[in-house]
């Protein structure tokens, strides 16, 4: 359990983070990166769980097509819950990222005008 007073939890750090590869990282050395955010130990966790998520669907998603290729659900079915994991990854990033992740999360057009908050 965190304690109230642990402010480790709560101080937020740099990480960089690659969505392609599904890592955060606390070294921008360590391996490439395209995204740079700050984060407390509880966000971290829910980006996280959130390419845990999405690692695990799109599994799912690759495990379903070879047992059924020839399935009557449309990509754009198959495709939904990834993408809306995808889409939650990215409007969190968005939230912790620095302002250059932010821009460029921006010129995505992932996102309605003004539901990127």
């Amino acid at each position: 359990m965190v304690n109230d007073h642990d402010e480790s939890y709560y101080a937020r750090k740099p990480y960089y983070v690659s969505v392609q590869a599904g890592s955060i990282l606390e070294d921008p050395e360590a391996a490439a990166y395209e995204l740079a955010i700050t984060a407390n130990e509880e966000e971290l966790n829910r980006l996280q769980e959130l390419f845990e998520e999405y690692a695990t669907m799109d599994e799912a998603q690759t495990g379903h097509f070879f047992i059924t290729p020839y399935s009557s659900a449309s990509d754009r079915q198959m495709n939904a819950g990834t993408d809306g994991i995808l889409i939650d990854i990215y409007r969190l990033l968005y939230e912790l990222g620095t302002p250059e992740t932010k821009n460029h999360i921006a010129t995505m057009g992932l996102f309605r005008e003004g539901s990127l908050r």
